[in-house]
C-alpha cells in the first residue's frame, strides 16, 4: 500500500504545515494602540485597551498600502488563552 518513505515524506510535510501555522497564529499583544510602532503589511496586532465587549479583544490589521504607508483596520475578534496585561 504505502512505503515507509511515502509515509516518512508526509509526516515530515504534516509537521512542517502545523509549525508553520503555529508561528503564524501567534500575535503580539499591547495595550494601547498608540504603542503599534511600525505595523506591516499583513501584520496583526492584539490591542488589550478595554474597547471590545467582554470575551473579545481588539485586532489591529496592516491592511493595505498606499502612498503615505500601511492602512490599519480594527475589528473585536474572539480573545483565546488567558488575558494578558
Amino acid at each position: 500500500m504505502f512505503s515507509v518513505t511515502t509515509l516518512g515524506r508526509a509526516t515530515f510535510l504534516l509537521l512542517l504545515m502545523l509549525t508553520a501555522l503555529a508561528s503564524t497564529a501567534s500575535a503580539t499583544t499591547v495595550g494601547r494602540e498608540q504603542d503599534i510602532v511600525d505595523l506591516k503589511l499583513g501584520q496583526r496586532v492584539q490591542v488589550d485597551d478595554g474597547t471590545c465587549p467582554a470575551g473579545q479583544i481588539k485586532e489591529v490589521r496592516g491592511s493595505k498600502m498606499t502612498d503615505q504607508g500601511v492602512v490599519r483596520t480594527a475589528t473585536c475578534v474572539a480573545r483565546f488563552g488567558p488575558k494578558s496585561r
